[in-house]
């Protein structure tokens, strides 16, 4: 006689292949998720990846999946939906690639209009903004142009011309994703604003002024709510102010910031981490005694016009910072100018930690701030209750996220040297990537153990991706995909 299985046999099978199928839905949608990184800075710009194996030696012989020549470009990669993004100048011309990240060979690549060359630091590049994408499509900023948009397989959606602009180290902030709008922040000399594009048509949604803010570089960062529309924290000169994504009110918002940002703000619970430098004299301790405009122009107004023409200058401070103090280039300091940079000079450099407001003027609920090595240009990554805070010249400061008592304080490998990227973590290890083409690899923790340094020979000005287990480290010249065997 033939044997059949019993009703509860096959449902036990039954039961198991459904749970077998759910498994590995959850497993792909993990690997999907830990296979993106769509904007400066990764996941809302915390500089973490924490999915997957990651290498600790790696080099052109070492842990090598694969290496592709790139034009220049600043702009860091970004990972989505099976495409790498970035953005490059070949033969004075702006470009978008688009690379397969299985090997790194090109999908595409779209020109944009260069209409001007704004004026630009020596540490700027034209294709310094990071692209973002949503996964469906991607989004690209070029500041002699303005925002564009293309499909996953680069075709033209939009294109949104902006400035030019008057930033003394030229724009380099980019994009982000809010809800259904394009976010841009353009921190500048004079008339700072923030502007919300459709995501979908290119057309401004809102935009409003940021009256306070200067030549800040400050990529910002998103809250999504349940049920309301998301929040974009953006620090600028002196303070953050926090919009709503659907009409750019700021609903609130913190003072008491130093006087220039560049930093990414990061988000941790219920804390955010702020850090921001302007110049030396901007330390605590080290601010200067600077004279009232009528000490001013008695001492250095000598053919008596109301202004001080630099001709006029005889103090070094004035001497050194009188082009940033003449924000709108007319040749002259007015009065204006000179309060502005009074109150410049008078803010202080620091790494602050706020707890998250709610509504209206959240300064009073400073947590803690640390004032000492901190950075202009890399962002502070935030991982496994350490804060890693890496200063231009190589300062590496360890804190305790809750409390702010530092663990340790030290140079990277030992060793001088400049540092323009931000710190990222992934897989217990902290990557850290020098001018100088070498990259650290640090075991987490507060105590800044060295467990690799990689030396690629090429200068790194752009900050590294990681994504599906895969490092990526963008050159001078090349684009570096690393991965354990």
């Amino acid at each position: 006689m033939p044997q059949f299985a019993s009703p509860i046999r096959l449902a036990s099978v039954y039961v198991m292949m459904r749970l077998m199928r759910i498994a590995l839905l959850a497993l792909l949608l993990t690997a999907s998720a830990s296979a993106q990184w769509e904007r400066f800075r990764g996941p809302n710009g915390t500089g973490i990846s924490d999915n997957g194996a990651l290498p600790t030696e790696f080099g052109a012989k070492k842990n090598l999946v694969w290496r592709v020549d790139l034009p220049p470009g600043h702009s860091s990669p970004i990972v989505s939906d099976g495409r790498i993004y970035l953005t490059g100048v070949e033969n004075d011309r702006i470009y978008t690639f688009c690379l397969d990240p299985a090997n790194g060979r090109t999908l595409w690549k779209r020109e944009a209009p260069r209409p001007r060359h704004e004026k630009l630091n020596s540490l700027n590049n034209p294709a310094s903004p990071t692209p973002t994408s949503d996964g469906s499509n991607v989004f690209v900023f070029f500041p002699d142009f303005g925002l564009m948009s293309y499909t996953r397989d680069g075709k033209e959606r939009w294109r949104l011309p902006m400035g030019p602009f008057s930033n003394v180290y030229g724009i380099g902030v980019s994009p982000v994703l809010a809800d259904d709008v394009v976010v841009l922040v353009i921190d500048q000399d004079k008339s700072s604003f923030i502007v919300a594009v459709g995501q979908n048509d290119g057309k401004i949604r809102w935009q409003k002024p940021r009256p306070e803010a200067l030549s800040g570089a400050s990529t910002p960062v998103v809250v999504k709510r349940a049920g309301k529309p998301s929040l974009i924290l953006a620090p600028a000169s002196f303070r953050m102010d926090v919009y709503s994504a659907h009409d750019g009110e700021a609903e609130w918002w913190v003072r008491g910031l130093p006087s220039e940002m560049k930093c990414v703000p990061i988000i941790v619970g219920d804390l955010v981490y702020i850090a921001g430098f302007n110049t030396p004299e901007n330390d605590p301790g080290k601010q200067i005694a600077l004279p009232t405009w009528k000490e001013l122009l008695e001492r250095s107004d000598t053919n008596k016009d109301g202004v001080i023409q630099k001709s006029e200058v005889t103090d070094a401070h004035t001497k050194r910072y009188y082009d940033f103090i003449d924000t709108d280039g007319s040749g002259a300091i007015e009065e204006d100018e000179w309060n502005l940079h009074l109150a410049v000079m008078s803010a202080e450099n620091g790494l602050y930690v706020f707890r998250m407001g709610s509504r209206g003027d959240a300064t009073a609920s400073l947590v803690w701030k640390y004032q000492r090595s901190v950075p202009q240009l890399p962002s502070p990554v935030v991982y496994r209750d350490v804060v890693y805070m890496l200063n231009d010249r190589g300062v590496l400061t360890t804190l305790d996220r809750a409390k702010g008592e530092m663990l340790k304080q030290d140079r990277v490998r030992g060793q001088s040297d400049n540092y323009y990227a931000s710190p990222v973590a992934g897989d217990g290890k902290i990557f850290i990537a020098s001018h100088n083409g070498v990259v650290a690899v640090l075991r987490a923790g507060g105590q800044q153990e060295l467990l690799a340094a990689n030396t690629l020979d090429e200068e790194i000005f752009a900050t590294p991706a990681i994504a599906g287990g895969h490092l990526y480290v963008r050159t001078v010249s090349a684009l570096y995909c690393f991965g354990t065997k």
